[in-house]
């Protein structure tokens, strides 16, 4: 990677402003610093100083990576799509999975993850277990077209990620590995300076027994993580905890009846006009698993983990069911779904339901619903789940104490696939006494460009981005005072000449514009040391130093300014 760069010589399109479509801060300050810019929906290029940040990234992790005892290999983004449908994951990945064809007709994708591509290396390569284990990865573009591309490049649908993949012959050996990889991916968020967090998490598509998110800090992170001081903690499609009860049952049973409800849909709308909680309605969502539609029930005020769901009704993916699919099957627009005389659907209902009376629930007409309605007398007694979308002030499931939350950016996640892909995809070694068995997996995703994204999250102030030293993409950011003068510009020349030849990484501000525009600049780009050479400072015989992370300035003989420098640098945030 060059070590250095004139200003005047690079593409560095910094802005003033904050982009009126950016919502977080990441993604206002990598386009005002002119690390990236938009293509299109999800889609961003990485202009110079922001594919620098990638690099230094890439290169932690590759070290780490190393370090644990993988191997990098290259998998293409293309793949025909028999080995998805091997897995399944051609019809369970759904819309997200970016599908074409070639000229002869052919079905490819490109891929969102490469469990089946890596698993199709392992069963035409590995034969005994002798083999095993081994872990392979690679840094790679993937692909995934998200419904609503949002935050810049930490929910892209382009976007740059380390993927490994172990192969084991037991469970045991497959623990190892997991930890072992756990350690590594600490170890590359340390490095980050990221503050971060390690919770149990939902498998999703990919799948698997068990899986471990890594979690960044971050008031404008996307994802809800609960957390209780006994030590618990998971993202909210994976938590587990008690939802505290609405209040004890009625005595009695009254009579159900129906109401008009004229335009009301929404349980706001329909707790408001019906003067009730929303803790006495009982809100029916149709959803589509696996092809199949099904009806969930949960009290009002809480929501449908899908998670969960998809675990109760032994479905790959769950999905709110289309609004065609719901009238034929209730009668009813959307928003009029209810238990009472639904049939042929199969009925699930979250236990907050069951000790619930005279509840209200949707009509299954049009601008109607019942009053009055209890399970076992108007509708048939459903199958009862834990199917609530656990939320801060719930109930810890292992110490009883009020949960809490935080906002995070999901930067890594680890998995332990088990037999799922191998079993798919007959991907098979020979054990001690010559019986084929399937090949253990496990599954470990970094996100590189989140990474970088994540890092601006947590190191920036009101003037810019202030990178940590190990991947910020210049060391030291050089700028001369009035260039026009032989003085300051022959000193500044001179002074880039040495630290070029030192090995330091510095960007050269040479260009002629205000001292007020230069600065501005620099800490907007936030390299993480800021050297000033001006006519002032060399009639004393000095350069002026300031740390961008904490203001902190000095002043440097000019004669000695390169070895100052040198000094300074490995000890700044």
């Amino acid at each position: 990677m060059e070590t250095t760069m004139r200003w005047t010589r690079a593409l560095i399109p910094t802005h003033k402003e904050d982009p009126s479509d950016a919502e977080t801060v990441s993604h206002k300050l990598m386009l005002r610093a002119g690390l990236i810019r938009k293509v299109t929906s999800g889609v961003y290029n990485y202009l110079p100083l922001g594919w620098r940040v990638i690099r230094k990234i890439e290169a932690i992790v590759r070290e780490e990576m190393d370090t644990a005892g993988c191997q990098e290999i290259l998998m293409p983004v293309l793949s025909p799509a028999e080995l998805p449908r091997e897995s399944g994951r051609w019809r369970v990945y759904g819309k997200e999975l970016w599908r074409t064809k070639d000229r002869s007709g052919r079905d490819f994708a490109l891929g969102p993850t490469h469990e089946e591509v890596v698993t199709d290396i392992a069963r035409n390569e590995v034969r005994s277990y002798r083999e095993l284990p081994f872990c392979l990865y690679q840094i790679q573009t993937k692909f995934r077209d998200e419904p609503r591309p949002r935050f810049g490049v930490v929910r892209a649908r382009e976007f740059i990620m380390k993927d490994a993949y172990s192969f084991h012959r037991d469970e045991a050996s497959l623990q190892e590995t997991y930890e072992r990889m756990r350690e590594a991916y600490s170890r590359i968020f340390d490095r980050c300076a990221l503050t971060y967090r390690p919770v149990e998490a939902a498998t999703g598509a990919i799948g698997g027994s068990s899986s471990h998110e890594f979690m960044v800090l971050s008031d404008t992170g996307e994802s809800e993580v609960i957390v209780c001081a006994c030590g618990y903690a998971a993202t909210n499609e994976r938590a587990e905890g008690v939802v505290p009860p609405a209040g004890p049952p009625d005595e009695a049973e009254r009579p159900m009846e129906a109401v008009d409800t004229p335009g009301m849909r929404t349980i706001e709308e329909v707790a408001g006009f019906l003067g009730v909680p929303p803790t006495r309605i009982v809100k029916t969502i149709l959803y589509d698993a696996d092809g199949r539609i099904v009806a969930a029930l949960i009290r009002g005020d809480r929501e449908i983990n899908e998670a969960k769901l998809a675990t109760a009704l032994g479905a790959d993916v769950v999905a709110p069911a289309a609004p065609g699919d719901i009238e034929r099957v209730t009668g009813a627009p959307v928003g009029f779904a209810g238990p009472v005389g639904l049939s042929g659907v199969e009925v699930v209902a979250d236990e907050t339901v069951r000790a619930l009376r005279n509840v209200v629930v949707g009509g299954n007409r049009k601008d109607a619903h019942l009053v009055g309605a209890n399970a076992g007398r108007d509708f048939p007694a459903p199958q009862f789940r834990d199917l609530a979308l656990i939320t801060k002030g719930d109930r810890c499931a292992r110490c009883g104490a009020a949960l809490d939350s935080f906002r995070g950016i999901e930067v890594g996640q680890v998995f332990k696939l088990g037999t799922k892909y191998s079993d798919a995809m007959k991907a098979t070694f020979l054990d001690e006494d010559g019986t084929a068995k399937p090949l253990v997996m496990g599954c470990y995703g970094l996100g590189v460009s989140r990474t970088a994204a994540a890092i601006v999250e947590q190191h920036h102030d009101k003037d810019g981005i202030a990178w940590p030293a190990s991947v910020a993409p210049y060391a030291v950011h050089l700028l001369v005072i009035n260039p026009r003068d032989a003085g300051p510009r022959e000193a500044a020349d001179a002074l880039y000449e040495e630290l070029t030849a030192a090995g330091i990484e510095v960007l050269y501000d040479d260009r002629d514009e205000s001292p007020g525009a230069k600065f501005k600049d620099a800490d907007l780009v936030g390299a993480p040391l800021r050297v000033t050479v001006g006519d002032r400072g060399l009639k004393r015989g000095v350069v002026e130093s300031r740390v961008r992370k904490t203001g902190e300035k000095a002043e440097v003989p000019r004669e000695t300014a390169a070895t100052a420098i040198a000094r300074m640098l490995p000890s700044l945030p």
